[in-house]
């Protein structure tokens, strides 16, 4: 792997802490995400199953983790199930996984090959009442092919119509919230990598460079230090595209006068960092860029107070909605009658914040979670405020990812520069 192993130690105490939370006489079934086809008889970069890495740490495809925490032997308890290597795949793939390699990796002694699955999940099915089946749940997610983790939940029930079936991502969801310090470290790691990536642009911003050119800097940086790239399509978005909150064309020629909205994150282990920064061309911002730019601070610090054990998600949003309606107000953007007269269910913010605040972060960019949870130390969230008018082409957004803790919130990316005159200053530094 690029990354550097993992202690194996954090998924044997996540398999453990997955036990805890399973009927009795409980078995679990997990696949590797597919390879997706792309044209003719290419492919997509292969992306591990966040649900199975988490519980296994084995990053390969093909690849399937029963457990069975109620078995009567030991060593049946927890399997993998790998492809098996051969000279051929050796050629034209590389090397996979030997079985001692898989248990370094996972801390699980029983490894098959995959040609011994059927038979061995059919003599463990005969003795399993429940069985947890994985699907991929996220309010934002929309599945449109079928994955091999919905092929396998049609083939165990057409082949085994009368067991009991159970949802797992609602525990995976529980359990992957909070963070154990591996992976907090992990996640640091990788926006260490983010930060060297922002920094290294940072001085090449100017009128005339293209947004693709600043992309293809960026991930050149994160390669270099062992990313596998980007942890989500980059928005290198100048002038009017600071806008759209999705830009993904990164194809326009960055302008003296305008602002470039960044917002990037690279990936290392699977786990994703979430950065957004905004940066004049010209390396000086305009009076009106500076007020803006400033007031999307303040809703930012004020809102890192606010992630503290015991709040929510809701509330927080609904509090932040409240500091960023003082903040429009004070850039002359709403009146107090316009805010008078809201509608309470689309308040008047919204023109020109319309997104939330913050997400959880960790093995996705927008990480599963319960939104109506209370906060609890280890949770990793982003904070994400922006302001957007269009009339003007600008857009600012400033986003920072911080780890809860007992009496408040580490910044993961403190060290990264985000003063308006701290930014000025490094751009004309060289």
């Amino acid at each position: 792997m690029r990354y550097n192993p993992i202690d194996p130690s954090l998924f044997i105490n996540n398999r453990k802490n997955l036990f805890k939370h399973l009927k009795p006489n409980s078995l679990v079934v997990l696949n590797a995400n597919d390879i997706m086809p792309q044209n003719a008889d290419g492919t997509m970069p292969f992306r591990q199953n966040s649900d199975l890495f988490y519980l296994s740490g084995i990053d390969q495809e093909e690849t399937i983790l029963v457990l069975y925490p109620d078995a009567k032997e030991e060593h049946l308890k927890e399997i993998l199930f790998l492809k098996e290597t051969n000279e051929k795949i050796a050629i034209w793939e590389g090397q996979k996984y030997t079985k001692e390699q898989a248990q370094a990796s996972s801390g699980i002694k029983t490894i098959y090959w995959l040609d011994a699955f059927k038979s061995q999940f059919n003599t463990l099915m005969g003795q399993a009442t429940y069985v947890y089946l994985n699907t991929n749940e996220h309010p934002r997610a929309v599945v449109e092919v079928q994955t091999r983790e919905a092929r396998f939940i049609e083939w165990c029930k057409t082949n085994y119509p009368l067991h009991r079936y159970e949802r797992l991502a609602p525990i995976m969801h529980h359990l992957r919230a909070v963070k154990a310090e591996i992976e907090i470290e992990l996640i640091k790691k990788v926006c260490e990598i983010t930060a060297k990536g922002f920094r290294k642009i940072l001085p090449m911003i100017k009128p005339g460079i293209m947004e693709y050119e600043l992309e293809a800097e960026l991930i050149r940086e994160f390669i270099r230090h062992r990313s596998r790239g980007f942890a989500y399509s980059p928005i290198i978005a100048s002038g009017a595209n600071s806008c759209v909150l999705h830009y993904e064309a990164n194809d326009q020629m960055c302008k003296k006068g305008d602002i470039i909205l960044l917002d990037m994150g690279a990936t290392y282990a699977n786990y994703s960092a979430d950065l957004t920064r905004v940066v004049p061309v010209n390396g000086r911002f305009t009076q009106r860029q500076k007020e803006v730019y400033n007031a999307v601070l303040r809703v930012m610090r004020e809102a890192m107070k606010l992630l503290v054990p015991g709040n929510s998600l809701p509330v927080y949003h609904q509090e932040v909605g409240k500091i960023m309606t003082q903040e429009l107000v004070r850039l002359g953007l709403l009146d107090k009658t316009t805010i008078k007269n809201q509608d309470p269910q689309n308040p008047a913010y919204k023109k020109y914040f319309m997104h939330g605040t913050s997400h959880h972060l960790g093995l996705a960019t927008h990480d599963v979670g319960d939104m109506y949870r209370k906060f609890e130390p280890g949770m990793v969230l982003t904070v994400e405020p922006g302001i957007y008018i269009r009339e003007a082409c600008l857009g600012v957004r400033l986003e920072n990812d911080l780890v809860i803790r007992e009496n408040g919130v580490e910044d993961l990316m403190a060290t990264i520069p985000i003063e308006a005159e701290e930014i000025e200053d490094l751009m004309h530094s060289v």
